[in-house]
């Protein structure tokens, strides 16, 4: 299977890269706003351009099974102050064009990122059917990911269309994300300088913590399905939450630390979400889907690939 995949260099779509560079040919575009080459296995076909641009997806090739759409902006803060106009036409204009090439280039199947920022505070559990408000830029823009996804669907539907609404995700390959990176990543990189990681609020706010090797065993799952699909969205997650105060806790576990938060008065304006917990019955349904990575042994992963030398080296948007 040929893979084409948009901000391959990037957190997620890295991961997915180098777990399975010997299972399929891939090409990783990406722009390096969020990504960097080193993320990638040497063996993995690096190329660099924008999504936004029709010549650098091009340039990736001509015929492609599958397109994989992880270009764009991945956080609500990227839309603050002078980011709001150029995230918005990112995120849109990339996913319309790679979407429109990937029909060209003879997929049979997009899978795109959505986001469970989408739900806002919906009661939980998180289920797919739920009405939804987007109470923010960025999930605004994954909501019409997944309409436009629906309307091309209906005059296209040759090519299969599946969004992922990731929960709250994390994993190596984070640094080149800086500020924008996990909850857990950020912490975990605090509690190894010595720092004291800042919370908002009390810290009993929780999410639905899932490490990037169960993302990217959801998505192989979508790939290879012989089942017909269509378009459809599924939750990705571990169908469990811990509060921020727990994540510290078993940060210091496997550090081996005793490092205390610094608590704070919550500075988001916009559409903060208290509390997230995904069903995952749909994807276990239909595509099989068993998220296999704990909590502690994941951050036990995180921390074994942690270069502290390269933390300390960053850029100060790195510390928060």
């Amino acid at each position: 299977m040929r893979i084409l995949i948009t901000g391959g260099a990037g957190f997620i779509g890295s991961n997915f890269s180098n777990i399975n560079k010997d299972r399929y040919t891939i090409v990783a575009l990406d722009n390096l706003f969020l990504g960097a080459p080193s993320n990638l296995d040497p063996d993995v076909t690096f190329i660099k351009g924008d999504a936004c641009r029709v010549e650098d997806l091009t340039a990736c090739g001509d015929q492609f099974d599958a397109v994989i759409h992880f270009a764009g902006t991945s956080s609500a803060p990227m839309f603050m102050d002078d980011g709001f106009v150029y995230g918005y036409v990112n995120a849109v204009e990339s996913f319309v064009r790679t979407l429109d090439f990937a029909r060209k280039a003879g997929a049979k199947k997009f899978l795109y990122a959505s986001t469970s920022s989408i739900y806002g505070n919906n009661p939980i559990p998180l289920v797919e059917t739920q009405q939804v408000t987007p109470l923010n830029h960025y999930a605004a823009t994954k909501f019409l990911y997944e309409h436009c996804a629906q309307c091309y669907n209906k005059v296209y539907p040759e090519m299969e269309l599946i969004g992922f609404r990731f929960m709250s995700v994390y994993g190596p390959n984070e640094e080149s994300k800086g500020r924008y990176a996990n909850m857990i990543t950020q912490f975990t990189w605090d509690v190894a300088r010595g720092l004291q990681p800042i919370i908002y609020g009390t810290g009993d706010q929780f999410r639905d913590f899932t490490n990037v090797k169960d993302i990217v065993q959801a998505i192989k799952l979508a790939l290879e399905t012989d089942r017909p699909i269509g378009n459809r969205v599924y939750n990705i997650g571990r169908g469990e939450s811990t509060s921020f105060n727990d994540i510290l806790r078993v940060i210091n576990k496997v550090l081996g630390t005793n490092v205390d938060p610094i608590y704070i008065e919550n500075p988001v304006k916009e559409g903060y979400v208290q509390g997230q917990h995904a069903d995952i019955g749909l994807i276990q349904k239909e595509l099989g889907f068993a998220p296999m990575v704990g909590l502690q042994e994941g951050i036990e992963d995180l921390v074994a690939k942690l270069d502290v030398t390269k933390i300390k080296e960053s850029s100060s948007d790195l510390l928060r």
